[in-house]
């Protein structure tokens, strides 16, 4: 397919190697992520994972300030308001878009070549799902990282139930429940991020890449050569200080909902990272606070399909019901900043509630699931 979205490159080196590059390309929504790009991104990632003379893929955002804020929230609002107002399914672009997008996540995750992902700036959402799924994952001094879900009425998807099991729990549901933004120092003492390159030295980093010695036909040397490079690299500009390092992480209890939403309240007046991040707590979707509980304690238990097969009901069932569609209103259309939630607090919150949004309308309905051939690969790799 032809689309604007993402544009690709496949950048000769000096020996007839490849060093391929899908770079997303709608700087003005800070390279929101939509469907067109999803679905033209899949099938080029597949081709280059087949073809030789393709050494390495880079994933890359146009533009100074993001490297991909997120999915395309405004298409996904528009489509499940038309669906609540019909009271059914008239619009299934959000299905469409959210299987299309994790379909791609998997096949990241699963990468045999070296697979890396330049996140410069904003990375949010759909976005960090991308940044995720590489197995070399830049930074710059400029990186932000957020799962800012609960602002909308969302939950950490994408990949987000992997980026958490990988965290300590206690941070994961810090930064999990408070949207909060990881700065490029933290991003790296977590093992979010793997490498740092300077914001300004992007086009010198990425032209670097075509000088390489590259050996077509093999990931393992090729890995190796990318890790040497990356090795190499020198920033200039001091790093932010850590903000996770200011915040007393043994406090916050796990042990039930209530006491993780009360000891992350507890921290108010740690520091201003932190005071942002509860603000966004007590304003942000109760229902969306009940799913990421559950997540934490679900993703350790489930495979690599699994994860995205679970992700797809829970994200098509929060688009059914009204909170997402009230969130969007209040933070990007109307911009009220007040969210009228369908349950007010999280002591309103039936745990059933949350639970039911992990059982998607294929299980209900005896239906195939969308990635249930995920599975399958699973079995066979």
């Amino acid at each position: 397919m032809s689309t604007e979205d993402v544009i690709f490159f496949e950048h000769p080196s000096s020996d007839g190697s490849v060093v391929a590059e899908a770079r997303l390309n709608i700087p003005p929504t800070l390279n929101a992520l939509t469907l067109d790009a999803v679905e033209a991104m899949t099938p080029k990632m597949k081709d280059w994972a087949e073809r030789d003379e393709v050494a390495a893929v880079i994933v890359t955002g146009e533009g100074d300030r993001a490297f991909c804020a997120g999915g395309d929230v405004q298409a996904l609002y528009h489509a499940a308001t038309e669906n609540l107002a019909a009271g059914r399914t008239v619009n299934d672009y959000p299905e469409r878009f959210f299987a299309a997008e994790y379909r791609l996540d998997y096949i990241m995750h699963c990468y045999e070549k070296p697979l890396l992902t330049l996140g410069h700036g904003i990375v949010m959402g759909g976005g960090y799902g991308l940044f995720s799924a590489s197995n070399f994952r830049v930074v710059t001094q400029r990186t932000r990282l957020a799962f800012p879900e609960i602002t909308i009425g969302l939950f950490p998807d994408a990949g987000g139930t992997l980026v958490m099991r990988n965290l300590p729990p206690k941070i994961a549901a810090l930064l999990t429940m408070t949207g909060g933004q990881v700065n490029a120092t933290d991003a790296l003492a977590l093992g979010v991020g793997t490498h740092l390159i300077d914001h300004e030295g992007r086009a010198d980093f990425l032209e670097g890449l075509k000088q390489l010695n590259w050996q077509a036909g093999s990931p393992d040397a090729n890995t190796e050569v990318l890790q040497n490079y990356l090795a190499t690299q020198t920033h200039v500009g001091g790093l932010p200080s850590s903000d996770v390092a200011e915040v007393d992480i043994e406090t916050i209890d796990l042990s039930n909902l209530k006491a993780c939403f009360d000891s992350i309240l507890a921290l108010e007046g740690t520091s201003k990272w932190m005071d942002r991040g509860i603000a966004n707590l007590r304003n942000g979707c109760p229902v969306t606070a009940g799913i990421i509980f559950k997540q934490l304690g679900l993703g350790p238990t489930l495979s690599l399909a699994e994860c995205f097969m679970t992700e797809l009901a829970i994200a098509t069932n929060c688009l059914s019901r009204p909170d997402f569609v009230e969130g969007v209103r209040a933070l990007l259309i109307d911009k009220d900043q007040s969210p009228k939630w369908s349950v007010k607090s999280i002591d309103d919150l039936s745990p059933s509630l949350a639970d039911e949004h992990f059982v998607g309308e294929w299980e209900r309905g005896g239906l195939v699931h969308p990635l249930g051939d995920l599975l399958d690969i699973d079995s066979a790799g």
